[in-house]
């Protein structure tokens, strides 16, 4: 079939195209205008069509670039030049999809469409995959919650046909997605894992992490562990450093969930001076609403000049006692939640300090355990090079140990150059935890600060405003006075 679009050159799908797009089949008059000058929000999208629009969204080869649109319902890209079906993976909540008109044969893109739990009507008609013997079968046995297929509502023999003919296949797709669904599980559970752990400062310090780094570069050391004796001095340092290191992490869990629950504690606590803080302005605001209209319809009623004068002055006293009601209230209430805020940070500090110094404290204990293993090591390497220049070496060693033991000079630079990769790896661990505990507190308590300033300038807005719109009702009684 001869199609309109094919001397035109293929397009890309890019952030123009679907600016475009969704401009023209977005709303229009006031809601148009207001995307248009602040921005289309592309995850607000939930119906796109890509399609042979007087030859503006046709001509694509590729899907890409669809990642934002994550709540997109409905997408067209019929009358294009696709040939594959994929790069939807964002699109988790999608229900229709039009790919009618395109290049696709191959029927693995089927299978690609069972991660779309929310798909029910599928359009592929016009694609060499649709002149396939075993299509309709095929797309019904393979996506079983299907509605409609190409503009036919599947039916339930259909369904039937469909599954026993590929339930062999299907079966084993099955097990091969439960495989696959199950491992990253596990990987989305490491992760969240180690997010915990990230967020108590101590990833990676529930095993031999740290005690591995520290040979990772160590050639030296690596070397050495080959002389007789190191290998069991080797694993008896590891276990006890591996031992404080657990110590740390234990530690740092526990010291995390002080902290969560210092934050959570004062999050509530500024939640309820605030929403006790409302509701008594709330009420002084209905009481006043109570006689806003008696108030005004009384001066609107008053006939005599020097009582409307005397009625507006009053109403007037009213409206700046409530304007001096509510920035009391604000008041009392900002300095609530300072004095809440400065003792929240006094704790957090206190706390983030105790779990500093105890850290430190571990680490300490590590570099006194690299200490005694330096001079172990070099001991029995001082040993070991004596025993060669006397000849009376047991065993054999490795080719590349031996330039090492030239003479003492040789042994010292390599045994120390190994205890200062360890101490190296050992400083850096311990920098970095207490800066990043350090910087993690200091941008809690400065946002906490930022914030309330924020919340206070926020509610004397909303006062003013208030009390401005009562003020210029009060004024336009006075001016339609003036008029009449």
């Amino acid at each position: 079939m001869h199609r309109l679009y094919n001397s035109l050159e293929p397009r890309v799908m890019d952030e123009d195209m679907l600016k475009l797009a969704v401009g023209e089949q977005g709303p229009r008059e006031e809601a148009g205008q207001l995307a248009r000058q602040e921005g289309i929000l592309f995850k607000d999208v939930l119906s796109l069509r890509l399609d042979f629009q007087n030859l503006s969204f046709n001509n694509i080869e590729a899907i890409e670039g669809l990642d934002t649109l994550v709540n997109l319902e409905d997408l067209s890209l019929f009358n294009n030049r696709i040939s594959k079906i994929d790069s939807l993976d964002a699109l988790v909540k999608l229900q229709v999809l039009s790919l009618g008109n395109n290049q696709i044969g191959n029927m693995m893109n089927i299978i690609y469409l069972r991660r779309f739990k929310d798909l029910r009507t599928l359009s592929l008609s016009g694609n060499p995959i649709a002149e396939s013997e075993d299509y309709k079968m095929f797309v019904c046995a393979y996506l079983p919650d299907l509605v409609y297929l190409d503009f036919h509502r599947i039916d339930d023999h259909m369904k039937e046909m469909a599954e026993s003919k590929h339930q062999y296949s299907i079966d084993e797709l099955k097990h091969r997605e439960n495989l696959i669904q199950s491992r990253l599980e596990d990987e989305q559970a490491q992760q969240e894992e180690l997010e915990k752990h990230k967020a108590a400062f101590v990833e990676h310090l529930n095993g031999s992490f740290l005690f591995d780094s520290m040979y990772t570069e160590d050639v030296e050391g690596n070397k050495l562990a080959y002389l007789p004796g190191v290998s069991e001095l080797l694993q008896a340092y590891k276990d006890k450093f591996v031992i404080i290191c657990l110590n740390i992490f234990e530690y740092g869990l526990k010291q995390q969930e002080k902290r969560k629950l210092e934050l959570d504690t004062f999050n509530e606590c500024v939640q309820e001076a605030i929403q006790e803080n409302q509701e008594q302005g709330k009420h002084r605001i209905a009481k006043f609403e109570e006689k806003h209209l008696l108030s005004l319809n009384a001066i609107r009623d008053e006939s005599e000049l020097t009582n409307f004068e005397m009625k507006i002055v009053e109403y007037g006293k009213d409206i700046m006692e409530l304007f001096n009601v509510l920035m009391t209230l604000e008041m009392q209430l900002v300095e609530q939640l300072e004095e809440t805020i400065n003792m929240f940070e006094r704790n957090i500090i206190d706390l983030v300090a105790l779990f500093i110094e105890n850290v430190q404290s571990l680490m300490a204990q590590c570099r006194d355990l690299e200490n005694h293993h330096h001079e172990k090591l070099l001991e029995i390497s001082i040993n070991t090079l004596e025993k060669i220049l006397k000849g009376d070496v047991d065993e054999d060693l490795p080719d590349d140990l031996r330039p090492l033991f030239v003479d003492k000079d040789t042994i010292f630079n390599a045994v120390g150059a190994s205890h200062d990769i360890h101490l190296l790896k050992i400083d850096n661990r311990e920098d970095e935890l207490v800066t990043r505990a350090n910087s993690w507190c200091t941008h809690l308590v400065d946002t906490i600060h930022k914030n309330e300033i924020m919340r206070n300038r926020r509610r004397v807005k909303e006062i003013n405003q208030y009390i401005d719109h009562m003020q210029n009702e009060l004024d336009s009684l006075e001016c339609s006075d003036v008029i009449d």
